[in-house]
């Protein structure tokens, strides 16, 4: 339940341009996805639309680490997801 209270928080102090908001947004739609795929498995469209969103918050997230790794640190930890892999 403290994922849902950060991204509650997040949603109302900041503006939703920011990187932050868009990958909190794209983290609520991954989510909400996968449960949905869970119970239609042959739900192709929605995959290639998880796909299509997991793309964009890839992109986001490296953006973020490029300008600044503090605040993608602190993304990371509050949202419990993976770091990305680096080449």
């Amino acid at each position: 339940m403290v994922k849902n209270a950060f991204i509650s928080v997040i949603s109302q102090e900041e503006n939703r341009g920011s990187v932050e908001f868009q990958v909190v947004s794209f983290t609520n739609k991954i989510r909400r996805l996968t449960s949905h795929l869970e119970f239609h498995r042959k739900d192709y469209l929605s995959q290639r639309g998880l796909r299509k969103i997991l793309g964009k918050r890839q992109r986001l997230l490296s953006y973020l680490a490029k300008k600044n790794k503090v605040r993608y640190k602190e993304l990371i930890s509050q949202l419990d997801i993976r770091e990305l892999k680096t080449r």
